[in-house]
Formats: structure tokens, sequence, C-alpha cells
């Protein structure tokens, strides 16, 4: 689990931990391209002293996800603002059954807000060639997070998979450009979720 350093001030901002697989995690680019990167460098234009811990791992399911979370957060020295949850793709490439998938995320988002960390589930939609299959696929995520009164935001913009200027050779990772219009497109989330406090600095 890794995060970029930032300089030491008075007043430390907030701590997102940003939770999934190798979209989170940064396949194929440089740390300092990656999306927590990325996202901690725009939360800082506005949050000074934000944080993001990269808590990405490439080829998680939500089934490895959810059983190295305990790990996650017991490595974490304090308690974060808030937990981004990017899960689901890997699932649906290996034939998850989506009852797991829903039951995997479930349970992610409960282990989390039960240790009071609130959590922004970033929704992936599946392709539109799937059908029906597919809309269950989309409707999971806002069913989770109406079930679980958080808000729900979609991870990839459209434009964004299979574009050859803002994908890695296999046209499903994101590049360097791709990185920073997913961050833009998303921060609006993440400001609206994060609290309005500062930490003092140890």
């Amino acid at each position: 689990m890794e995060h970029p350093t930032s300089p030491a001030s008075a007043v430390r901002g907030p701590l997102v931990l940003a939770f999934g697989d190798s979209l989170t995690a940064g396949y194929g680019l440089r740390d300092a391209d990656g999306f927590a990167a990325r996202l901690e460098q725009r939360l800082q234009q506005t949050r000074p002293g934000a944080r993001v811990l990269n808590a990405g791992v490439s080829g998680d399911t939500t089934g490895m996800a959810r059983a190295r979370l305990p790990a996650v957060l017991s490595k974490l020295h304090e308690k974060p603002d808030l937990a981004i949850v990017q899960l689901g793709a890997n699932d649906l490439l290996r034939g998850v059954p989506l009852g797991r998938t829903r039951d995997n995320l479930d349970s992610i988002i409960t282990d989390l807000r039960r240790i009071g960390v609130p959590v922004l589930l970033a929704s992936m939609e599946a392709l539109a060639f799937l059908g029906a299959f597919g809309r269950s696929c989309n409707a999971l995520y806002a069913e989770l997070a109406g079930r679980h009164g958080i808000a729900s935001h979609p991870f990839l913009p459209k434009g964004i998979l299979g574009n050859p200027a803002m994908c890695l050779y296999d046209r499903v990772h994101p590049n360097g450009d791709g990185v920073r219009t997913i961050v833009e497109a998303f921060l609006p989330a993440v400001l609206a979720e994060l609290p309005e406090c500062e930490r003092d600095a140890a």
C-alpha cells in the first residue's frame, strides 16, 4: 500500500483510502501517474495536506479484495476520512456470479462503515453488448449505494475504455492522459464526501 509523500506542515489535510483493483493501483504506469497520486495532487489544490493511500491491487476480484481488507485496515496508522471502493470489473471478466459480487461489495462497505469510515462507491459500467446481464451489473452499484445510504459515482467517464489515446496497448487500462481525465471527472464526488476538517500534525 503506497501513497505519495507530502511536505511536512503544521496541519494535515484529509486522508483518503483508495481501495480497488488495477484501475486504482495504476497498472502499467509510474506511481506518480496513477489514480491515487493524481487524485492527491488535485485534492491538495483545495485541501492542503490531503493524502491518498493507494490500496489497489491489479487483478483483484471483489472476493480477493474482501479477503485482504482486514490486513489493509490493520496497517493504517489513522482512520481515513473517506474510502473509495472501486471493484467489480475483474468479477465480470472472470464470470463471477453477480450475487457473489454483490455479497462481497456489501461486506466491504459494511466493514468500512462499521469502523466509522465513509464510503464512496465507484461504479463500473458493463459494456452494452452484454444486454440484460450488463444492465443488472450496472444496477448493482445503485442498489448497494441505496442500501447503505452512501454516494456512488461512475469511475470511468465515457470515451476512456477502448480509446487508444486514453488507454495503454490493451485498450482497457488508462494511460496518463486517461487517468487525468478520470480524476477530473471523479474529483467533485470525492470533494462532496470529504468532511470539512483538518488534522493537527503529530
